[in-house]
C-alpha cells in the first residue's frame, strides 16, 4: 500500500495536470480528512456517472460534513466539478472533488 505522502503527491500531481491551482494546506487537510478510503481504488475516486454516488458525495459531504442546506445548487455544483474534472479524466480522485466543493462553498474554515 502506499503511503500518505505518496498518495498525496499523486493528488497533487492530477491538480497540476488538471491546471487548477490549489492552496496545499487546504489539500492536505481535506486529503486528511478521508482517511483510509484514499488508499482504495474505487473509494479514493468519484464516479459522475453513478447518481448513486453523486448523491452520496451531496448527502454525506455537502450537507452532512459542510453543513449545506439541499438545494439544486448542491447538484449544479457537483456537475459543474464533475464538468470541469472531463468525462475522460478517469481519476477522479474524491480529495480533489471535495477540495474543490469546499472552495466552491467557501467552507475552508472547515479544514483549516
Amino acid at each position: 500500500m502506499a503511503t500518505f505522502d505518496e498518495t498525496f503527491d499523486t493528488i497533487k500531481a492530477e491538480m497540476t495536470d488538471l491546471g487548477i491551482f490549489y492552496h496545499e494546506e487546504l489539500l492536505l487537510a481535506v486529503t486528511k480528512s478521508l482517511g483510509p478510503s484514499i488508499y482504495n481504488t474505487d473509494s479514493s475516486r468519484v464516479a459522475c456517472s453513478d447518481q448513486t454516488e453523486l448523491d452520496r458525495v451531496k448527502n454525506n459531504f455537502l450537507i452532512g460534513k459542510l453543513g449545506l442546506e439541499d438545494s439544486p445548487n448542491l447538484d449544479d455544483a457537483i456537475k459543474e466539478i464533475c464538468d470541469h474534472m472531463s468525462s475522460a479524466n478517469r481519476n477522479k480522485y474524491r480529495a480533489i472533488f471535495y477540495y474543490l466543493l469546499v472552495s466552491r462553498f467557501q467552507k475552508e474554515s472547515l479544514f483549516i
